[in-house]
């Protein structure tokens, strides 16, 4: 389980919106663990032609090309695409579907957190609020 601490100390926003996205958030990373064996990423069927003249996909059959499927990820930016054997395709569509659920998760705590941020900004006073155009020193 993910320990969530906040980076930097702000006191407990009142009020009964905030209170329930703070609960939101507790019961969702109460929830949260990182799946060991996640992948990124979608599974996909593919369909490819071999380029034999007198192969069945080159005659325009029924099916467009030869099946295959393949996992398509990124990493660091760069799109990667690997192919997966028949066999492995639903223990990888197990581990994608873990993957995207803890993705999810993921980005639904960072959607609470910016929710508390914006209560927060509304209910400081004004005077606290730093005038746009100047600079702290």
């Amino acid at each position: 389980m993910i320990k969530a601490r906040p980076i930097v100390a702000r006191g407990v926003i009142p009020g009964a919106a905030a209170a329930r996205l703070r609960q939101r958030r507790l019961t969702r990373l109460q929830g949260l663990t990182i799946p060991v064996d996640g992948l990124p990423g979608s599974l996909a069927l593919s369909y490819t032609r071999c380029g034999k003249p007198n192969c069945r996909c080159a005659q325009g059959g029924d099916e467009p090309g030869h099946p295959g499927w393949q996992l398509t990820y990124r990493i660091a930016g760069r799109k990667r695409v690997e192919r997966i054997p028949a066999a492995w395709v639903e223990e990888v569509r197990r581990r994608v579907e873990a993957g995207r659920a803890f993705h999810e998760a993921v980005a639904e705590v960072f959607a609470l957190n910016a929710a508390l941020l914006v209560l927060e900004r509304r209910q400081r006073p004004k005077s606290a609020r730093r005038r746009s155009g100047t600079r702290e020193r």
